[in-house]
């Protein structure tokens, strides 16, 4: 995990491809470097022009972006934070039609309730005596605290045994 806290250190918030991070086409120690940056540098998000806004949900940290970004075929300017990724919050799409698009099959499927996901990356690796488990996770949801509301993102998690 040294890897991934140095790599946040070196985080230039300059570059980095926020659609790659949602959308799943980045790596752990890229979402890491932003997230411990956003976590670790006072006025991070504003440093960016995202405006933290109030999710209504105290497992998500939601911020609203200066311009919009294209994700999945959709485009927002609405983001959330979970504890393991970065989600677009999206409008003009129901969470199946959406889940169908990208191949994700649902776990739970109500009128109330959706929530479907994806493993894009599952992989292990052993190395000095440990053992690093990567995983990368499509998810499309919907939740309470956003009703009419789509999240569709990417769950990133690194784990060493």
């Amino acid at each position: 995990m040294g890897a991934a806290v140095a790599g946040a250190e070196e985080f230039d918030p300059a570059w980095f491809d926020l659609a790659a991070l949602i959308e799943c086409r980045a790596d752990v120690p890229a979402y890491n470097g932003l997230a411990f940056w956003l976590s670790g540098e006072p006025g991070a998000p504003a440093k960016l022009g995202w405006k933290d806004v109030p999710a209504g949900n105290p497992f998500l940290r939601q911020y609203e972006l200066p311009a919009t970004v294209g994700v999945f075929g959709y485009e927002t300017s609405s983001i959330v934070f979970t504890a393991t990724g970065p989600m677009a919050v999206l409008d003009g799409v129901s969470a199946p039609d959406l889940a169908r698009e990208l191949g994700i099959a649902p776990e739970v499927a109500t009128p109330e309730k959706f929530l479907g996901e994806k493993i894009v990356v599952e992989s292990s690796e052993e190395a000095d005596g440990m053992t690093f488990s990567t995983r990368i996770a499509l998810n499309v949801s919907t939740v309470d605290s956003h009703p009419g509301k789509v999240l569709a993102g990417c769950s990133y998690a690194l784990d060493v045994n």
